[in-house]
């Protein structure tokens, strides 16, 4: 099998501009020529193997990087934007896509987000009716796709965030119980902490410096609330700091993702970066012996194999997806090169939908992508319950997979038939995107091929996709 080659300018360049160093002193540390350095970083040629290594012993790269990042979740979400039928006479082909996402990254988000602008202001144009009169209205993104976004292109991954996260572990492993430093560290700002029987999971007065957690909710709840808490009152100049990198356009937006800083500082610190890693590894990525150990619920656990992409310390890539019983995505994200539907549900052939026939047990689906590549993908329902009789049920599915090069790290891969090309099931992203022609699953027809209509013949579509 031929080795692919590596097109990674504009990753050099990002490392480069990281180290502040010219390209004259670049290429000298490279031991390559100017000329030959500039055209690696404008992708007229691949990265050398020689300078690969020499990446790693002269800068201590994690040359890892260069394969990873951005470029195959900007052109799948080109490819999602590109699926609207305002495009429909003008895809541009998939090695197009591909060569902006590599050497102009910049581009490729600005139309992203181009698009979304766009999408949010038909969205409001269709229902003028309710904005008639007000003259507040404005339009911009949406504060939490905002955020979504960039937990995404952050790889779900915060550096300064989960190493502070894993320094308060660090200290609570003295205290002997992640709860009791909890408290003790509110107590040390003078709060008082008590449980109640109150609907809301968290409630802190902030003039009184009083915080009630709820009695009703489970004992991984309580504790990663209060770990939410510490984030909110002992690493506000942390998260604060961190926000300001991020330059989000709304206060909305920095609110929410102000909360999700805070909820990623809980979940690292219930779950330290290197002993969770290990403790992964070791149970090979076992979500009840990893829950049990941490005392953190299934969700958690998964949510968290998912941010393992410390540069240098990486854990398995992972995808990790939430939706609703409607079908709906409510968590996402994708270290791998399966990148979920910006807008809509998941592919419905997928096994997380059907998680919620079979509650309390795992689901194991071979899949493979319209790209050839293929997962092992693990599905469960996980519903909360409202802790009292008569409250509300909040119903979600969770599914966690890799690619199947992985599998052997996987106790859920095992005694499944992963050579056997039968056993996969085909699964895609977005129907408007997706190139299976005969999916008796599919909602809409595929934008990128023409249609072939016969009033006198029907097959599993009503339509053949050419």
């Amino acid at each position: 099998m031929a080795t692919q080659k590596l097109y990674a300018g504009a990753k050099l360049r990002e490392m480069r501009t990281r180290l502040a160093v010219t390209q004259k002193e670049f290429a000298a540390k490279l031991g390559i020529s100017l000329p030959y350095l500039n055209q690696m970083e404008n992708n007229n040629r691949p990265i050398s193997t020689t300078v690969v290594l020499a990446l790693a012993q002269e800068f201590g790269m994690d040359v890892t990087e260069l394969s990873t990042g951005d470029s195959e979740r900007l052109v799948s979400d080109m490819r999602e934007a590109l699926a609207d039928p305002l495009f429909a006479d003008n895809m541009p082909p998939l090695a197009d896509l591909r060569l902006t996402a590599s050497n102009a990254p910049a581009l490729a988000r600005a139309f992203i987000e181009l698009h979304r602008t766009y999408r949010q202001t038909h969205e409001r144009l269709a229902s003028l009716d309710e904005a008639l009169g007000r003259e507040d209205a404005q339009i911009q993104a949406s504060p939490w796709e905002e955020v979504r976004d960039f937990f995404h292109y952050c790889d779900n991954y915060i550096d300064a965030v989960d190493r502070a996260a894993e320094r308060f572990a660090a200290q609570a492993a003295d205290v002997g119980d992640i709860r009791k430093a909890a408290v003790d560290s509110l107590s040390a700002q003078g709060i008082q902490v008590s449980f109640a029987d109150i609907e809301t999971l968290r409630s802190y007065d902030v003039a009184n410096k009083t915080l009630r957690l709820s009695s009703r909710a489970a004992p991984q709840t309580q504790v990663f609330q209060l770990l939410l808490q510490v984030a909110l009152i002992n690493q506000d100049k942390l998260l604060e700091a961190t926000l300001d990198f991020a330059k989000f356009q709304s206060e909305e937006a920095r609110s929410i993702a102000k909360i999700g800083l805070a909820n990623y500082f809980a979940g690292a610190s219930l779950m330290p970066y290197a002993t969770f890693l290990a403790a992964a590894q070791e149970a090979r990525h076992d979500l009840e012996l990893l829950s049990n150990r941490f005392g953190a619920s299934i969700e958690q656990v998964a949510h968290r194999l998912s941010t393992l992409q410390r540069p240098g310390a990486k854990g398995i890539p992972f995808f990790f997806v939430r939706v609703d019983q409607a079908g709906t995505i409510t968590k996402r994200h994708s270290a791998t090169r399966l990148q979920f539907a910006r807008f809509g549900g998941a592919c419905p052939l997928w096994n997380v939908h059907r998680a919620f026939e079979t509650p309390g047990h795992f689901l194991r689906q071979l899949a493979e992508t319209p790209d050839g590549v293929r997962y092992i993908s693990l599905a469960c329902d996980v519903s909360k319950s409202g802790g009292s009789f008569g409250a509300p049920v909040r119903r979600y599915a969770i599914a966690l997979g890799c690619e199947t090069r992985h599998a052997r790290a996987l106790v859920y891969a095992d005694n499944l038939d992963i050579d056997n090309a039968s056993a996969y099931e085909p699964i895609g992203i977005s129907c408007r995107i997706c190139e299976r022609q005969t999916c008796h699953q599919r909602s809409v027809p595929p934008l990128e091929r023409r249609l072939t209509i016969d009033a006198h013949t029907r097959g599993t579509l009503p339509y053949q996709v050419t």
